[in-house]
């Protein structure tokens, strides 16, 4: 037993969570209905241990990582990470509109009249925006409000900067930092522990879904998938072009990145791969004063995934009615779909949101959207795969400008 242990120890964790994802495919196929309840539990502890470490690694890293750059450094890291994630977004509507004009998915189908969907009130940018400032740290936390979470951990490893350079506070601030610091190192090494579970859970996950879903589900609507995931590569595609002219190997970077990738792809959750997103970045050399706050506010409002099914989806629906959209509705698509990943950021089923709010836009029929939630898990998995991609993308890349910034500085 110990034997078997020390080997599962051992070997590579990328491999566990191959071996794990693809049982998991074989498990589903043969499972029935009656075993999916004694299997879904180990998929939703892995959810849980990863939840649970949002927390303290977003507060404590960001205060670290404040505390290792100038406060002028912080804005205009910020500012560029911003920047990124607006461009990107918009970038990624407009492939999902072009793969999609290109294929036609839905052509020549049609609504039975039966589907039904009710439209989720979407929250919009100014919510989203308020929503930064929590009214209670308490609540923020326990609701695990990332943007508040991020606004907190900003102030306060603000604060304790200015501490540690004051000639009254310094030491008290020394202090307070070094057990931030400490508490930070703590949570990296509860994270190394629970990395060893992920395989079991990937495999949890990917049996329950292949066996609620099973072969019917992707068939009918099978022509919508594959053109969402061809999108979806091209985007991915843009990504690493993009690391390579900027001067990173995107081979290097499928290597360090490929754990949360593929965590992501399973369990359907920016937020939830947060920890394994972060350690990727750590191991990646990135300044811990960009990443700390670049990957939990891309996990926010970065949806680049979730963009081009907005894009793939209105085609979708444009293609079942007949009517394919004009200039001006692709358009719309591209500044209402930008500004709706933004605003359904961290809603349960954002994705559907997102796409019932610009349907609604375009005039669109909302039974098109219940045709879509039948294939929300294998479509969700491959957007959220996206998303943290596209945040590890950025902070890549922006990581490489500020080397750059600190070289003619020097």
């Amino acid at each position: 037993m110990k034997g078997l242990l020390r080997i599962y120890w051992e070997t590579s964790l990328i491999m566990k969570i191959t071996i794990g994802l693809l049982l998991g495919v074989i498990v589903g196929f043969t499972m029935t209905e009656e075993a999916i309840p004694y299997v879904e539990p180990f998929g939703d502890l892995l959810l849980r241990l990863l939840m649970f470490l949002i927390l303290p690694l977003i507060l404590f890293t960001l205060i670290v990582g404040i505390n290792q750059a100038h406060i002028r450094d912080v804005g205009r890291m910020g500012g560029k990470v911003f920047g990124y994630y607006a461009i990107t977004s918009a970038v990624a509507i407009i492939v999902g509109l072009s793969v999609a004009s290109l294929f036609s998915p839905g052509q020549g189908m049609t609504l039975e009249g039966g589907e039904a969907y009710e439209t989720t009130e979407h929250p919009g940018v100014a919510s989203v925006l308020l929503n930064i400032v929590p009214d209670n740290i308490v609540t923020a936390f326990t609701e695990l409000n990332l943007l508040g979470i991020i606004f907190t951990a900003l102030v306060f490893g603000i604060a304790i900067s200015y501490l540690r350079s004051s000639e009254n506070f310094s030491q008290s601030g020394e202090t307070l930092y070094n057990i931030i610091e400490a508490l930070n190192e703590a949570t990296f090494k509860i994270m190394h522990v629970i990395l060893q579970y992920v395989p079991i859970g990937v495999f949890a996950i990917i049996a329950t879904t292949v066996a609620s879903h099973g072969m019917d589900t992707i068939i009918s609507l099978g022509e919508f998938v594959l053109v969402l995931y061809v999108a979806l590569f091209v985007q991915l595609a843009l990504y690493l072009t993009l690391l390579k002219i900027t001067g990173s190997s995107p081979l290097q970077f499928l290597k360090s990145a490929r754990t949360p990738m593929l965590t992501a792809f399973v369990t359907q959750s920016s937020a939830g791969t947060l920890p394994l997103t972060m350690d990727a970045a750590r191991k990646m050399q990135l300044h811990k004063s960009l990443y700390s706050f670049s990957l939990p506010f891309g996990a926010t409002i970065n949806m680049d995934g979730a963009a081009i099914r907005i894009a793939v989806s209105a085609v979708f629906a444009s293609m079942v009615i007949g009517q394919p959209l004009s200039f001006a509705e692709m358009l719309t698509v591209v500044i209402v779909g930008t500004l709706a990943s933004i605003g359904t950021a961290g809603v349960p089923g954002a994705g559907i949101v997102m796409i019932a709010t610009v349907f609604v836009q375009l005039g669109l029929p909302m039974e098109a959207v219940a045709l879509l939630v039948a294939v929300d898990a294998l479509v969700g998995m491959g957007c959220t795969a996206l998303n943290v991609t596209g945040d590890l993308t950025g902070s890549k890349v922006i990581n490489k400008s500020e080397e750059k910034h600190v070289e003619a500085q020097s």
